[in-house]
């Protein structure tokens, strides 16, 4: 095999790696929220959203790494999802600092609560008996960090993984 084949399939193991990791990731997010009750304030939804970018180009980089497609294609890819994964580290920075204090959260910051009821004459009860989470406090804290401050540990992560498959060489 070429070097210069090699040196595209070294790209190959970050992409699966990210995209498996990523959809981890999120759907461990998605298990605590359906499966765990929490239920995610608005912050919490929108540092979401790079990883449901970040997946898809994780799989086209594995794909292109897989299928011998030229290098600066699946190197692009991975340095499009390390841009996302900062973005989403800088999303996590900002909503854990909300929650420390260290700086005010947004001003409106709920979500829809979830489990009214659809019976009319129940409605105006459930929703006085119902307060979405506020982005100010942390619903859980494992190890000292909230899921905002996890989510700024993951995301650095796979940006490191994404760049280093950018430089990845086979020897």
């Amino acid at each position: 095999m070429s070097t210069a084949l090699q040196n595209r399939k070294a790209a190959l193991p970050h992409a699966l790696l990210l995209t498996l990791g990523l959809a981890a990731t999120v759907g461990s997010a998605l298990g605590f929220e359906h499966i765990g009750g929490y239920i995610p304030c608005a912050l919490c939804l929108l540092e979401r959203l790079p990883y449901y970018y970040a997946i898809p180009v994780a799989g086209l980089a594995a794909l292109s790494a897989a299928l011998n497609g030229p290098a600066w294609l699946t190197r692009g890819l991975l340095v499009i999802v390390g841009i996302m994964m900062l973005v989403g580290a800088g999303m996590g920075v900002y909503h854990a600092g909300a929650e420390w204090g260290f700086w005010e959260g947004p001003s409106t910051c709920a979500t829809s609560a979830q489990g009214v009821t659809q019976n009319a004459g129940d409605l105006l009860g459930d929703l006085d008996g119902k307060m979405p989470p506020s982005c100010t406090e942390a619903s859980l804290r494992v190890l000292g960090l909230s899921f905002a401050g996890w989510n700024v540990i993951a995301s650095l992560f796979f940006a490191a993984i994404a760049f280093a498959g950018v430089r990845a060489r086979k020897v």
